[in-house]
């Protein structure tokens, strides 16, 4: 936290707007799009949020199967568990330590022959470092799969010159304490879909119906994202750059410090893009 976050969030507490909606979560959405490359974006309450109503979208429901990363945090096969489907998990290729495109046309290619496919394939961006969406999309695209990008700990990364997040259906960012920017606890849904990111905001606000009274014709969720931390993510969009900057020092010094030891390696860096170092991780 620095003096940008704190004169915002003073902004924010004198206008005495705390809530949820207000005027710095129009403004973080806005940022945040040009951030990465996108036209439309939801300030949510989690990672997690963006997730489970990214596949709420795309009618993931009881029965269904959803292909995931294997190499991920619990709240990628969360997500599809909430809504009564079953992950059904691809592993990482040694290039990347993400999904492998080749297993995954081997998983879709036996679905098809059975009869049924997945309603969508959650691709990480392990530690920062985008997955080969090009190979993966082109693979989803055979079978009519939607792709959904778990960008949470991409922000600031890039592949093939295209921001992380901009890649299928829609992505799902965290702001949790941990990651390359921080609200306290927060997320962005992000797509090129104008309706998809306007059903989102809906549901994430309990999806009160437009009336002056309280009124409420289907199930919601409380998953928007305060005046007051949208106000901290804004001040934090300021210093992204200098953020993966520093993450890229820290991973140069460790990779010249502990290269030369016997059993050490470190996760490899892809040809195809250039990560935001927000971990560094050895194999030993």
């Amino acid at each position: 936290m620095g003096p940008a976050e704190r004169d915002l969030l003073l902004d924010a507490f004198d206008s005495n707007w705390i809530a949820p909606h207000g005027p710095h979560v129009d403004a973080f959405e806005r940022e945040f799009c040009e951030t990465v490359g996108m036209p439309y974006a939801a300030a949510l309450s989690s990672g997690t949020a963006a997730l489970h109503l990214t596949l709420l979208m795309l009618n993931v429901g009881p029965g269904d199967e959803v292909i995931v990363s294997t190499f991920t945090f619990a709240a990628t096969a969360n997500a599809v568990e909430y809504l009564g489907a079953a992950p059904v998990f691809i592993d990482s290729d040694r290039e990347t330590w993400n999904m492998a495109p080749g297993l995954l046309e081997e998983e879709l290619a036996m679905c098809s022959r059975r009869g049924k496919l997945p309603k969508a394939v959650v691709v990480v961006d392990l530690y920062g470092q985008c997955a080969d969406y090009d190979r993966i999309l082109a693979v989803c695209g055979r079978y009519g799969v939607p792709v959904v990008e778990d960008a949470a700990e991409a922000l600031g990364a890039t592949y093939k010159g295209k921001p992380a997040g901009s890649f299928g259906a829609a992505a799902a960012f965290s702001f949790n304490g941990n990651k390359i920017i921080t609200t306290s606890g927060g997320g962005m849904f992000v797509s090129e879909d104008r309706s998809l990111v306007e059903r989102v905001r809906y549901l994430a606000t309990q999806a009160r119906d437009p009336a002056p009274h309280y009124q409420h014709s289907e199930i919601g969720y409380n998953y928007r994202m305060s005046n007051l931390l949208a106000a901290v993510g804004r001040g934090q969009l300021r210093i992204l750059r200098d953020r993966v900057s520093r993450k890229r020092d820290i991973f140069h010094f460790y990779e010249h410090v502990l290269s030369g030891l016997p059993g050490i390696s470190f996760m490899p860096i892809a040809e195809f893009g250039e990560p935001n170092y927000w971990l560094t991780c050895i194999l030993v």
